[in-house]
């Protein structure tokens, strides 16, 4: 244990924002307990609470260094019980506005594990501290104040039984998630609402899982076709522990992808490229199909609050949630946690204002990133910036270049992993590639690749080194 900043933390909700600050609060309180609604499971298995798992989740780049740094060897554990791995470009078969990125290993590993076999690993890794303790089944009704609600003292919960407890705590974190009520009971306490920026996509997934021939992905451990202007479908595959592939399947503005087989088939098959098709159209479905909604991106700015009840934060989704296309949630959880873990290693608690702005700082990016890419289709309604329109325009030239030039599409991929800031984009150096790229100067938007016919095999993928 570090300083030692107080004697107990509560940590609301198991999700991996949860854990994740239940692991950097252990090093700084003598107790840390987790409150969760949900009886977790014992092991790798869906949880109520967590819908999203039924589809798929990378774990970027950035965000397996953070889980390394917080519990070393985890990824090497996650590795071992099944989870496939690929190098960021040269292990994932990217379709990018229209155009099939050239692929060459970057030296840059990127985990491919199901969101049960993540979350059974970290949770573990969480029960295992001797300070944690995980109290799951109790449903939170409200923090617990001080008569001038000027501070949080605890958290009133209410178990199975209907019976209502108050757990005491020197600090309370809520990580429930899209669904917090913060705002709700600042209001109730007299508070100011966090104003809420909000980007309505109405984005819908359909998820399968699949017994394929060994071998489907070829030498990739997944294939990703993002969505682009005037074809807001998207699609990915990706192989999965137990032998199992799981296929997702996403359209943009209520376009719901089918689930009974024909339909989901279909669905793949009208992108513009057929490799996902190609591998599912054969292949042994497995269990019942998921779906999922995700209306908006949402972002709570907690940091423009003058006034805030000392002894409560929020974290992970609670305080920005973002389009899951692009993959960000848990790994922007995990950079959230670790901004905690160094303000609470100076040895003190702090204030809400520097803490709701250190968060801001780890969001600015990805909320950039998830954003921009969705203001680029014209029926999304949001605040276009200069600099907004300058990237959208930009990106699919530079995906264009980038299915001839492998450092372009290294350099796309670091910034989508968060390895890399979105300014790196637009080094001279790469604009001036972008510009003398044939493909990149003749791209006027997305779209300019035609699909194979259908009997035609896909293209070989490449495993040059980048330039």
């Amino acid at each position: 244990m570090g300083h030692v900043v107080g004697r107990h933390a509560v940590v609301l909700g198991a999700s991996m924002a949860g854990l994740l600050t239940a692991r950097v609060l252990a090093e700084s309180f003598e107790r840390v307990t987790i409150v969760e609604r949900d009886r977790l499971p014992p092991g790798v298995a869906q949880r109520r609470g967590a819908p999203q798992g039924h589809h798929i989740h990378a774990l970027l780049a950035r965000g397996a260094q953070v889980l390394d740094e917080l519990f070393p060897g985890l990824t090497a554990e996650i590795i071992a019980d099944g989870a496939p791995a690929g190098d960021l470009l040269g292990g994932i078969r990217w379709f990018l506005s229209g155009h099939r990125i050239k692929q060459a290993d970057i030296g840059q590993p990127v985990l491919f594990p199901s969101r049960p076999l993540l979350e059974s690993a970290v949770r573990n890794r969480v029960r295992a501290l001797p300070n944690v303790r995980v109290a799951d089944g109790l449903d939170v009704v409200e923090p617990s104040t001080t008569a001038d609600r000027r501070a949080v003292t605890g958290v009133r919960v209410r178990g199975d039984d209907g019976d209502i407890t108050v757990i005491g705590a020197d600090l309370v974190v809520d990580a429930t998630g899209r669904g917090s009520r913060t705002p709700l009971w600042l209001e109730s306490w007299g508070y100011p609402r966090p104003q809420a920026d909000k980007v309505h996509i109405g984005v819908c997934y359909a998820s399968r899982a699949y017994r394929l021939p060994p071998g489907a992905l070829g030498s990739d451990a997944l294939m990703l076709h993002s969505w682009h202007p005037g074809q807001p479908r998207a699609a990915g595959l990706v192989a999965q522990e137990g032998d199992r592939y799981l296929a997702t399947q996403v359209g943009m503005l209520g376009d719901q992808p089918p689930t009974e087989l024909d339909g989901f088939l279909a669905f793949a098959r009208s992108l513009p490229f057929d490799d996902i098709y190609r591998a599912i159209r054969d292949g042994e479905p497995l269990g019942k199909p998921a779906t999922f909604q995700y209306p908006a991106n949402v972002r709570h700015r907690y940091e423009r609050l003058s006034r805030f009840p000392a002894g409560l934060f929020v974290i992970g989704d609670a305080v920005c949630g973002f389009n899951p296309i692009y993959g960000q949630g848990m790994t922007v959880a995990a950079l959230q946690a670790a901004a905690f873990g160094d303000l609470l290693a100076e040895g003190r608690l702090p204030t809400s204002r520097r803490y709701f702005q250190a968060m801001a700082k780890v969001v600015d990016v990805p909320w950039e990133i998830a954003t921009g890419s969705d203001l680029a289709f014209p029926e999304v309604r949001g605040r276009r910036t200069a600099r907004t329109r300058m990237v959208n325009a930009y990106l699919p030239r530079l995906h264009a270049a980038a299915a001839t030039d492998p450092s372009l599409g290294a350099a796309f991929v670091r910034v989508t992993g968060l390895l890399a800031a979105p300014t790196s984009l637009l080094r001279p150096d790469r604009v001036l590639r972008v510009l003398l790229s044939r493909h990149g100067a003749a791209s006027h938007g997305a779209g300019s690749v035609v699909r194979p016919p259908a009997d035609q095999p896909a293209a070989p993928s490449s495993r040059r080194p980048a330039a």
